[in-house]
């Protein structure tokens, strides 16, 4: 007898996994608009050192986010292979420039654990909280607090 795919329920949470340097992040599914390869960003003047600058996107400006600079993560050499995840919260539109997608994980509310609270750490403030995945451990970020203001990208 074969398994038949399960589709998620009110208790499930669907996320895009990716890769941060040597780490790894998820975002909720539903904020994700698409993925798409590296292109050269333009700079913005007196922006924030994590935005990258801007790109086209079919017609529209689309600031990009080096989510390595936005955590305070080393930032690596940049590569072919750096992808841009396009994440839509609150009206806002942004790229967020990472190393690899992993996965799309379906995982139980009920794995998703609460992140230690750590006031020295700068970055637990993005993270919303964290699930172990196949000995893995994922953290999810809160977009909310990772996307600037939208005065923010504004020279």
């Amino acid at each position: 007898m074969t398994e038949q795919p399960t589709q998620p329920d009110q208790s499930d949470r669907e996320l895009l996994s990716f890769r941060v340097g040597e780490q790894e992040y998820s975002v909720d599914i539903m904020s994700v608009r698409e993925i798409r390869g590296w292109s050269k960003a333009t700079p913005l003047p007196r922006a924030p050192g994590y935005v990258r600058g801007v790109i086209n996107l079919r017609g529209t400006v689309l600031p990009i986010i080096d989510l390595a600079g936005r955590l305070g993560l080393p930032k690596g050499e940049d590569s072919a292979r750096d992808v841009i995840i396009v994440v839509c919260v609150s009206d806002q539109t942004v790229g967020l420039l990472v190393n690899a997608v992993s996965d799309i994980l379906t995982l139980p509310l009920t794995e998703m654990q609460q992140p230690p609270e750590m006031a020295a750490d700068d970055a637990q403030t993005f993270i919303s909280a964290l699930t172990i995945y196949e000995n893995r451990m994922i953290r999810v970020l809160d977009l909310e607090s990772v996307l600037p203001a939208k005065d923010g990208l504004a020279a």
